[in-house]
């Protein structure tokens, strides 16, 4: 049977994380799972959905036997099927310039005409490799085809050599199971893949751009056999500790996974079409409220005197706790973040970037280390808050007394509920108006039309911009303490101090 013609009109090429985010939005929208295929573990799965909708690489760390090489290879799903020059051997896209092409396909005048096009399934869109002591750079990235140079080209031609595991990724989702199982000096060749999106082969003097995802798995520091992670290459990793299910969770699994008799099928599967998501479809529709981007910038910065920590955050901390903060808002199909979305980014933003004190970590028990870091996240967010201070000057008597009448009546219809309580009113009034006062070229459309014409947007939206507001608002009341904690607590998300 004929082939058919795969069709290019209209299509554009897409950035694997760009695709991944375009599937992970379209499935929150419709109250879909982006992740079906992992059971329990929800954390976990928000945590990794997180940072793929920020464009990050996730870092699952737990023992072994958890799922984590099952949740890598459920990401392919999300991938749609994409054309290629076939037969190439780094999955080179028709519609690209000839400098990003491989030596093979660059070196033909009409790459297209000589070796035609194939589209391949989302599913085959990964490379995986399996780190060990024996994992060096041949592995990781590739090396010099002997026979090539027998017949006469130099070896130091680009086109002797032969891309691996990076190289296959390209386009897809590179796995690399038990990252620090590699050596440290090994390991470092993934560094300028996830900085600057290429991969560097001093020898050749040649330099390959590559497009991908990457999944790294490891066992907790501490366990044998495992190489210290470089830091500028953690740095560039979400940290995400994926435990073993619950007792219930793993019932189903292995009611599911126990051994039958399924149809065997062997037939070739057809691609799906190609999909044009615009790229207006990928932009962050959602808003931080100036309030929530200043606490997260707090958060941050208090890690760098945080008694707590031996290891600091970087900038990147700063600008990931943004990110994340955005991704949570936009996992739960909402439109304005709160506090529990900036608590739920720093966490994800600072697990790999700030370190516990050495007498803190346990070793025995790593599930332990990580929630005492997630502890000190949130301490570093109740130290933001203690340094905040309320717009401007109120009485705090009937602020007390609104905040009290108002919590006991519960948080619904916030917005039309705040218009019957004067002192409320008047202090988030004036947050709302410093918010048109920071209105910058750096914020999104979203944010532009919330800061500077409220009245214009969505009723939704507005409830949510004034409970953002509220609860900020209550949280600084508690920390200058105008109100009880038992006021708040339990109506409003309160980050806690660490009390070791």
């Amino acid at each position: 049977m004929k082939e058919k013609a795969v069709d290019l009109e209209g299509y554009e090429p897409l950035p694997v994380a760009y695709q991944l985010r375009y599937s992970i939005l379209e499935k929150v929208k419709k109250g879909e799972d982006p992740l079906p295929d992992i059971q329990g573990r929800q954390e976990v799965k928000e945590d990794v959905l997180r940072a793929l909708l920020s464009g990050a690489h996730p870092y699952l760390v737990s023992e072994e036997g958890t799922g984590k090489t099952r949740l890598a290879r459920s990401l392919t799903k999300l991938l749609p099927a994409i054309p290629v020059i076939r037969g190439c051997p780094y999955n080179d896209d028709p519609k690209w310039r000839a400098s990003l092409l491989c030596p093979r396909c660059r070196g033909s005048k009409d790459p297209i005409k000589e070796y035609g096009i194939e589209l391949i399934r989302g599913e085959k869109r990964f490379s995986r490799i399996q780190g060990n002591e024996y994992t060096n750079e041949a592995k990781l990235l590739g090396l010099k085809d002997i026979q090539a140079i027998a017949q006469g080209k130099s070896p130091a031609d680009p086109a002797v050599f032969t891309g691996t595991g990076v190289f296959r990724a390209s386009r897809g989702i590179l796995f690399v199971d038990e990252l620090p199982a590699i050596r440290t000096k090994v390991q470092v060749l993934l560094h300028p893949v996830l900085e600057e999106k290429k991969a560097i082969l001093e020898e050749y003097n040649w330099e390959h751009p590559l497009d991908l995802v990457l999944i790294a798995t490891g066992n907790p520091q501490g366990f044998s056999h495992v190489n210290e992670v470089p830091r500028p290459l953690l740095d560039r990793l979400e940290l995400i500790y994926m435990d073993l299910p619950e007792e219930k969770v793993e019932r189903e699994i292995m009611l599911r996974e126990k051994f039958r008799i399924k149809k065997y099928d062997q037939r070739v599967e057809i691609p799906e079409a190609l999909f044009y998501p615009a790229l207006e479809e990928l932009e962050r529709k959602v808003v931080l409220p100036w309030w929530i981007t200043d606490l997260v910038n707090k958060a941050v910065r208090h890690s760098r005197i945080c008694r707590w920590l031996d290891k600091k955050a970087s900038i990147r901390g700063s600008t990931k706790g943004l990110d994340h903060t955005y991704a949570s808002v936009e996992l739960e199909n909402r439109k304005v973040a709160n506090l529990r979305d900036a608590y739920q980014g720093l966490r994800l933003a600072l697990r790999g970037r700030i370190g516990l004190r050495a007498d803190l970590i346990d070793f025995e028990r790593p599930k332990e280390s990580f929630r005492k870091t997630n502890q000190v996240t949130e301490d570093l967010l109740w130290n933001a808050l203690e340094d905040f201070n309320l717009p401007y000057e109120t009485d705090q008597e009937k602020l007390a007394g609104e905040i009290a009448s108002l919590f006991s009546d519960g948080l619904n219809d916030v917005t039309e509920r705040l218009q019957g309580y004067r002192e409320l009113s008047s202090v988030i009034g004036q947050m709302k108006r410093m918010g048109q006062e920071r209105v910058t070229d750096d914020l999104n459309e979203a944010e532009k039309k919330l800061f500077c014409c409220p009245e214009k947007v969505d009723k939704e939206v507005l409830t949510e911009y004034d409970y953002s507001a509220l609860e900020t608002l209550v949280n600084l009341a508690w920390h200058k303490r105008i109100v009880s904690e038992e006021t708040i607590r339990g109506r409003v998300f309160v980050p806690q101090m660490v009390k070791w």
